[in-house]
This record gives C-alpha cells, structure tokens and sequence, in this order.
C-alpha cells in the first residue's frame, strides 16, 4: 500500500494538472484536443520524438537528482541552475582551449573540470552554512545571479568565438577530442550517452545514500540534525560534503550536455533547467529512482511543446502551466488527497511526512 500510495498521489497531480491545463487551453480559445494531440505528437508519437523527449529529460535527471541529495540533508538548493551555467562553462573552456591532448583523455578532462566546477559553485553554500548559518536559499539565489551574469560576460567576452560570422554570444565549438561519439548512427536522433549515465548515475546515488557511511550521515542529518550531531556525526562537514555532491551532479549534468550535444556555450545555455529540477525532485518525492519517470514526464512536456503550439497555435507558456500545476499540486499532497477523497494507509502514513527542506537559519553547524 506504500509503493501505491507513494506512485498514486503524484499521479493524480499529473492528472489533475493535464485537466486544468485543458481548462486554460480552452479559456483562451485553443483547440484542447488539437493541442493534446500536438504534445503527444511532440514528445512520444515518434521515434524522433521520444528521441528529442529523453534529450530533455538528461539533464533534468541530473538536476533533479542534485536537488533530491541536498533535500535528504535537509538543505534547499536552489542553485542548481548557476551550478549549470558553472559547469557548462568549465567544460566548454576545457574542451576548446585545452589542445594536444588525445581522446578520450580531453573528453574526461572536460568531464571532470565541469563536475568539479559545480561541486565547488554547490559546496560555497555548504560550507557558508556550516560555519557562519547563512541560509543556503538566500545564497544559492544570490549565487544563481553571480553564475548567470559571470557566465554571460564571459561568452559576450573573453570567451567569446572570435569567427566574425558569428553574431551570437557563444563560446568557440569544443575541440573533436572532447566530444561523446553519438549514440546512434542516425543524426536525426539527438539523444545522446548522458542519457545512459544519467540512469546509472541515479543508481549510484541511490546506492551511496542507502548503503554508505556518507549516505546514511545524509539522511541523518537531514532527519533531525541534533541527534545526528549526538550521536557523533560532524553535521557541517556533511552540510558541505551534501552541498558540493549536489552541485557536482549539476555540473556532471551540464557538461554531457556540452560534450554530447550543444559543444560550445551560450547565454541562454540552460533554460531553467535548474529551476525545474526542483519540481522535478519534489514529483520524484525526492527519491533517486522517482527523480527519473518525473524528469521523463518534464523532457516530453518539453519536447512536445513546439508541435502543441504548431498544432493548435496556443503559446508555449501553456507547457510552463501545466508545470507550475503539477508543482503545485505534488507540493501539496493533501489538497490531492482532498479532491479524490483519498485516504492515507496506516503503513504508509510516513510517506506524507516528506522530506525535511531546510535545518533553520542563523546557526552555525559544527
């Protein structure tokens, strides 16, 4: 009753957030099956389709995961979408300006610079956290700002590519030797290897959470932070530690992205992903193997946009809706539990307790 119970109320925040997003459709005068037909089409009624749906949900899975490892330290981070931009960024630098170096040598390179950039942009948090009890929201916000402008100026300037043909703000492509060979021999289907370490990754994290020293200290620490400290555990260093896997993953995730599908950086090079991946690990309850279906469900809404506004003509803010609907409702399981009437097992009556989000402000943690 547990597992049903666990898979059921987000489903139904699915559901229910599919029929509203209907009723807004239909407020503003779009055809609702037109447009339903658009986003099946889109994101799962062709192979290229599914293709370009799982090319969406590989970094939404690796964004998701990074927000789901801080949740179980009971820490909120927010900074996954700066700790992209970080990591693509490094990467990309990597790629490009590192040369004479062979494969896949340069691609683990680029790889390994991009996850430690993120690591480092996600542990800055931690560790402010851990010694002075700066809120880790108010500073991974404000590093989101530092990261995206950084970045921005960066592509716009030092790094900028100097082909005159190139009126975007970008960065030069990354060199041959830092790139993914394709995952499929057709270049129609985009999807790429991240997708496959995406899934592995996800296992990893699963594994080291339930079954290593540093996992079971995680979960501790984020379940009551004084008993842990009680009972021996240095909870700072596993604030920090926590923090800096979490932004790992972002960076991990930004640079397959860039070793294995975009191989250069823009300004725009993110698009929200970070933002999402908080709705995609709350969807996930916060679960290493519930992160991926929701990052699934988020890459086709996302691959399917573009043909529902093609189809019906709508505009592709319906897609962030519908989102924000799902959000909403999965955030909120009791309002789902009140509009179907639905009632909570007794033995799965701690699965509505959910996750411990933060730890309190202003103290410092040792």
């Amino acid at each position: 009753m547990r597992v049903v119970y666990s898979l059921g109320v987000p489903l139904l925040a699915v559901v229910t957030a599919l029929v509203l997003g209907a009723v807004v459709i239909a407020a503003t005068g779009g055809n609702v099956l037109l447009a339903y037909q658009g986003l099946w089409e889109g994101s799962l009624g062709r192979p290229q389709s599914i293709s370009e749906s799982l090319v969406w949900a590989t970094p939404y899975i690796f964004g998701g995961l990074a927000v789901a490892l801080a949740f179980k330290a009971g820490l909120f981070n927010i900074g996954v979408e700066g700790q992209i931009a970080v990591g693509s960024l490094a990467s990309v630098y990597v790629g490009y300006a590192v040369t004479g170096v062979p494969f896949p040598l340069h691609l683990i390179l680029a790889v390994v610079a991009g996850t430690l950039a993120g690591a480092i942009w996600g542990g800055i948090p931690g560790f402010l956290k851990a010694r002075t009890g700066a809120h880790e929201v108010i500073v991974t916000i404000m590093l989101n700002y530092v990261a995206i402008q950084m970045t921005s100026f960066l592509v716009s300037g030092p790094m900028k590519d100097p082909n005159p043909l190139i009126a975007n703000a970008q960065t030069p492509k990354i060199l041959q030797s830092a790139r993914l060979p394709p995952l499929l021999p057709d270049p129609a289907y985009r999807v790429h290897w991240g997708f496959v370490i995406a899934i592995l990754v996800a296992v990893g994290i699963w594994w080291l959470l339930q079954n290593s020293t540093l996992g079971f200290e995680v979960r501790t620490v984020g379940a009551n932070p004084q008993a842990a400290r009680y009972a021996g555990i240095a909870v700072g260093r596993t604030m920090v530690m926590a923090m800096a896997l979490s932004g790992a993953l972002a960076g991990l995730g930004a640079s397959l992205e860039v070793v294995g599908l975009n191989f250069y950086h823009t300004a725009g090079f993110s698009v929200g992903y970070g933002f999402d991946s908080i709705a995609v690990a709350l969807l996930g309850r916060g679960d290493p193997f519930g992160v991926i279906p929701s990052a699934l469900l988020f890459g086709a809404l996302r691959a399917g946009a573009s043909r529902m506004q093609f189809l019906s003509q709508i505009p592709i803010d319906i897609i962030n809706i519908i989102q924000a609907l799902v959000l909403i409702f999965v955030a909120a399981p009791a309002l789902i539990r009140w509009i179907y009437r639905v009632r909570v097992p007794r033995e799965a009556a701690s699965v509505t307790g959910e996750v411990q989000l933060t730890t309190g402000w202003g103290k410092a943690e040792t």
